[in-house]
């Protein structure tokens, strides 16, 4: 692991109460990798071995059962996956691959553990991001559960736009058919939601938003800071 990549990792918040010392020990076997596109880097069921830093890049989390397979997140510099696993000493839940080329930073797993029962204010942190991930979990469930295609499309424009200074326009964060499967549709069904959403002033060019009735496109998508988060 680069020197450089250590002062990046400090800042997040799980790392950032962590004393010196515990944050050199801790690191001291942690390597980083490089690896291509398209490329599995863990696998739901394996034993979770390491946390993994995303520095460079973006990783999607993946379930599958029988034939069917659906996203669970993307993952960006710099932020952690899979933390609970590496915690509870227990198999991954979801696989991970990479969308383009990234750079990981991967910390081994019991060595993670050991901090967590030495230094009181990692494990603090740590159960504080736990916490924010079980969070963000049932909000995302009550989005799928409570709203329908129309109104869950709507919904992430929106909270798109409002993270983005209420801009009238942006570029979609991942493909179309990887944010179908987050928002729990096909993108058949994602491409019908689209064109629903014409008489609310939310057109798309490409990969591109166009956002020309906030009021009305709000209206649809119904914010809610139980669902959508504290900026909704």
């Amino acid at each position: 692991m680069r020197d450089a990549d250590k002062p990046e990792i400090r800042k997040l918040t799980l790392f950032r109460d962590l004393s010196a010392e515990n944050f050199e020990i801790l690191t001291q076997a942690a390597y980083a990798q490089s690896f291509p596109a398209q490329l599995e880097m863990i696998r739901q069921g394996e034993p979770a071995d390491f946390l993994h830093v995303v520095m460079e890049g973006s990783v999607e989390l993946y379930s599958g059962w029988r034939d069917r397979e659906t996203t669970m997140a993307i993952v960006r510099p710099v932020s952690t996956f899979i933390l609970a696993a590496c915690i509870k000493d227990a198999p991954y839940l979801m696989s991970a691959r990479t969308i383009e080329t990234s750079r990981i930073v991967m910390i081994p797993a019991k060595d993670l553990r050991t901090t967590f029962q030495l230094d009181p204010q990692f494990a603090m942190s740590a159960i504080t991001e736990l916490a924010n991930c079980y969070r963000a979990v049932v909000r995302h469930a009550k989005n799928l559960k409570l709203r329908n295609s129309r109104e869950r499309v709507a919904a992430y424009i929106h909270r798109q736009a409002r993270v983005a200074d209420n801009v009238a326009s942006f570029n979609l964060p991942m493909e179309k058919r990887l944010l179908a499967a987050y928002l729990g549709m096909t993108p058949e069904n994602f491409s019908r939601a689209m064109k629903a959403l014409r008489p609310a002033g939310v057109a798309m060019d490409g990969m591109r938003i166009i956002i020309t009735n906030l009021k009305a496109l709000e209206a649809v998508a119904g914010p809610d800071t139980l669902i959508d988060g504290l900026d909704a």
